[in-house]
């Protein structure tokens, strides 16, 4: 492997962390005896072009800096190719970061980490999900989740955590179960009325809610979560039960597993890694091995 890394940065991520923590990062690498570049790019279509050139041009390695959002544009430069994806977490959520067993809001302790796995070669194949042409590595969310998404990227105010959870205030006044239709695999149309549909490629979104806790990395299969129609009382007293992963066991939540599914409902659009992916219906595929991660 060549000692030319690139780190790929986003400024702006948990509020400016992004680009305070490329420095103590990109030190660390240093330290070990790695060259490192840095991209950024004017915006994100113009940093995917930069770092997908940093991957053509045979870099040892693509080094996210930033939050989820980051992560899933590094994936899209790095999927289906040999290049190692290490992920330097400081954004909001990191939950694929969490997945992958490395430092969380710690950018030194990352470098260092990812400095030492690269050195010793703790590189491993991970399955990803994939949309069309995107990419995600831990969650599709749709319905409840996503439409507290929604409400909250349309909020100016307040910032941060603290938005989301009054968008769920919000959309809980609101709240209505949804029908939905979906597809597993090669098998028959199922019509459910659903809270929400999540499928797992990894076990946690919204900064360690484990929404789809026996999600594993190198199965080849998805995990999705139903959770059926119930009233505000019941999904009050499941939704806390998430963050432990305990929900599964609740009569209201079904666990379903396969390598597709297609999802569908009105209204409803769908987010992966906390990004917007469009409207439903959405078919995913979980492919084996999709890309090379640098890990513990």
């Amino acid at each position: 492997m060549t000692s030319e890394i690139t780190l790929f940065v986003n400024p702006t991520a948990g509020r400016g962390r992004g680009a305070r923590a490329a420095q103590p990062a990109a030190s660390a690498l240093r330290a070990a005896g790695f060259s490192v570049r840095t991209v950024l790019g004017e915006d994100a279509a113009d940093a995917l072009v930069r770092a997908r050139a940093a991957v053509e041009g045979g870099t040892g390695a693509l080094i996210a800096v930033g939050g989820d959002g980051m992560a899933n544009l590094a994936l899209r430069a790095v999927a289906g190719t040999r290049t190692p994806l290490g992920l330097v977490a400081v954004g909001t959520g990191n939950d694929f970061a969490r997945t992958l067993g490395l430092p969380v809001r710690e950018p030194a302790a990352a470098g260092r980490m990812i400095a030492d796995a690269l050195k010793c070669g703790r590189i491993r194949d991970i399955d990803l999900g994939q949309v069309g042409d995107r990419w995600f590595g831990t969650v599709l969310a749709s319905g409840f989740d996503s439409r507290v998404n929604d409400r909250g990227n349309r909020m100016r105010w307040p910032s941060g955590r603290l938005k989301y959870d009054l968008a769920m205030i919000a959309e809980l006044a609101e709240f209505r179960p949804v029908p939905y239709r979906i597809r597993l695999d090669d098998g028959e149309l199922r019509e459910i009325e659903a809270t929400l549909v999540a499928v797992g490629n990894g076990s946690s979104y919204g900064g360690g809610m484990r929404i789809c806790p026996g999600a594993d990395l190198t199965d080849g299969l998805f995990d999705i979560t139903v959770v059926g129609d119930c009233s505000r009382r019941t999904l009050l007293r499941v939704f806390p039960k998430v963050y432990r992963g305990t929900h599964a066991g609740h009569p209201a939540v079904t666990v379903l597993r396969a390598a597709r599914v297609e999802v569908a409902a009105e209204g409803i659009t769908g987010y992966a890694d906390g990004e917007p992916l469009g409207p439903l219906p959405l078919s995913a595929r979980c492919v084996r091995g999709g890309v090379r991660v640098v890990g513990p």
